[in-house]
């Protein structure tokens, strides 16, 4: 592998590590800066048409968490470059980070454009970890491959308990807990990729 892809596969990892930093400090300064704001009873993206930094400090970190994923994305190509389903899955993950920027820039009051970003970013998320993981157990990556299953599933069932029982008025909570399963997958995901890279210089 040459140096220059070398370097770019290590901006990317870190991008992919930052991505949820940047999204989740944006989420909670939000959350602190509007006191009206009920886990179980609003969506996060109610944060978002609210008039002053609020609405800022929610669109913005979600719009550059969004351009943070694209990058850590080209890195993922170069990766899982060798297997089809590898790409397919970067593929899916480059769409989810599209509507993760869409959501930022069409806020809860533009529809139906913020709705359909909202669903495309959690179900085509899933869709790219299921199409990765089963990359990684193809590969032999037995571990990162059951570990990407497991948070997929962990993401999922909170949203089908939220579906199918209502436990809570908004939908703040599934979101919370099918974003910290996703951002968990990536930062894994990036380790491992910069691990590997590491080793291969070596």
């Amino acid at each position: 592998m040459s140096s220059k892809k070398v370097i770019w596969l290590k901006i990317s990892g870190i991008c992919g590590i930052l991505i949820p930093i940047v999204a989740f400090t944006g989420i909670f300064l939000a959350v602190a800066s509007y006191p009206q704001f009920s886990w179980t009873g609003n969506a996060l993206s109610d944060l978002g048409v609210v008039e002053g930094v609020t609405a800022v400090l929610l669109n913005f970190s979600l719009v550059i968490g969004g351009i943070l994923a694209l990058i850590s994305a080209s890195g993922f190509f170069i990766f899982l470059r060798d297997d089809v389903l590898g790409r397919i899955g970067v593929f899916m993950f480059v769409l989810a980070a599209l509507a993760l920027i869409a959501i930022g820039i069409f806020p809860e009051n533009v529809k139906p454009t913020h709705f359909y970003a909202s669903e495309a970013l959690f179900i085509i998320s899933h869709i790219s970890m299921f199409f990765m993981g089963t990359t990684f157990l193809r590969a032999g990556k037995m571990k990162l491959g059951l570990f990407t299953f497991l948070l997929a599933i962990v993401s999922l069932v909170a949203w089908i308990i939220q579906f199918s029982t209502r436990f809570v008025l908004g939908v703040a909570i599934p979101e919370t807990i099918s974003s910290i399963s996703i951002s968990t997958w990536i930062i894994v995901l990036c380790y491992t990729m910069l691990k590997e890279i590491s080793h291969s210089r070596k």
